[in-house]
């Protein structure tokens, strides 16, 4: 395994996360703990997760992936090998809609925030959470697939200053280590930097959106302002959901697969993604190269990354997707890649 700072913290994080989205709807919690025990074997010590999974968000399953995560805790003692991530869900203006979620009480007020961290911790049984995050901002931005800006100003949006002192709270208190924010725009990324700066508040320490070769955005407005204010992406999605492994070619939709599964996720279908999709997927075949582990060996190649978050509903993928860690693309590879992108570029934002 690879490691890199999770900048401002000092923590080192491994380059692959374990991402944990799928446990309690299409993994059982013995399947949830044997991904845990393969993973650390593997030298992964970073595992990302959040109170609203598993996805679908649905009262009858929501918090049920952090209880996994308790009980693993709980049963090996082995709650130092781990950096926990997690994350508190956000009003229901967005695509998620979790309105089941604490009662509905999402708005990030320090009350809010703190009810969620105490749920969380009880949940995962144990007294500190690593990097605690929000899953996505408080105000109406674009997010999960939307593509063309709509200004909406939300009366009842917390300030993102009242935000950073209901964290400073939780971090004061010891329950939480560092904080970062998830599917946030580069005006949210820049506001956090500077009332870090002249407000004396905490620093945000990561950016979880999502990044693939079918989803490149973070490149445009993100990037310089990740790296010069020292900001971690932890990249989620970076297999465009499978897509990009190539088990969805020619419409065959595998039996127990997600997008089989649930609708939600239609961005990663059709279209000039599936154009897309197809030509990665034949040129890294083409190179002899396993088109899943390409996918995240271009993720995790990438300057501004800090770790790709990788999400598998079995040993044996999370076994594949921990071996891209080994590869380094050929330069030939590379120039093909930048070719796909600039005729079909971020097909699924």
């Amino acid at each position: 395994m690879k490691y890199r700072k999770l900048r401002r913290t000092g923590l080192d994080v491994s380059v692959i996360c374990l991402g944990t989205m799928t446990w309690g709807q299409q993994n059982t919690e013995v399947e949830a703990h044997d991904q845990i025990d393969y993973a650390l074997d593997q030298g992964v010590n970073f595992m990302d997760t959040a109170e609203m999974y598993p996805v679908p968000p649905i009262p009858e399953t929501q918090g049920r992936t952090e209880q996994y995560i308790g009980t693993w805790f709980k049963k090996t003692g082995r709650r130092k090998d781990v950096l926990l991530a997690t994350k508190a869900a956000g009003p229901t203006h967005t695509m998620m809609r979790p309105g089941h979620v604490r009662g509905g009480r999402l708005r990030f007020t320090r009350e809010n925030l703190t009810e969620a961290v105490n749920e969380s911790l009880k949940r995962l049984q144990t007294d500190y959470i690593d990097l605690y995050q929000l899953h996505w901002p408080d105000r109406p931005v674009n997010s999960f697939g939307q593509r063309d800006y709509r200004h909406k100003i939300d009366p009842e949006s917390i300030p993102l200053e009242e935000t950073l002192r209901g964290l400073e709270d939780l971090l004061k208190s010891g329950k939480v280590r560092h904080v970062g924010v998830s599917n946030e725009t580069p005006w949210g990324l820049s506001r956090y930097a500077t009332l870090a700066e002249f407000k004396q508040l905490p620093l945000i320490a990561s950016v979880q959106n999502p990044y693939s070769l079918v989803n490149r955005t973070f490149e445009i407005g993100h990037a310089e302002i990740a790296l010069r204010e020292e900001i971690s992406l932890l990249a989620y999605s970076p297999m465009a959901f499978g897509t990009l492994s190539g088990k969805y070619l020619g419409g065959v939709s595998p039996a127990d697969a997600r997008l089989t599964l649930f609708d939600r996720f239609q961005r990663y279908k059709g279209g000039t993604t599936a154009q897309a999709v197809e030509e990665y997927v034949m040129l890294f075949r083409k190179h002899g190269i396993d088109p899943g582990q390409g996918s995240l060996a271009f993720v995790n190649d990438r300057e501004f990354v800090t770790s790709s978050i990788i999400g598998a509903t079995s040993v044996e993928q999370l076994r594949s997707n921990i071996a891209s860690i080994d590869i380094t693309l050929p330069e030939e590879v590379m120039k093909g890649i930048e070719d796909i992108h600039s005729r079909i570029p971020n097909p699924a934002p």
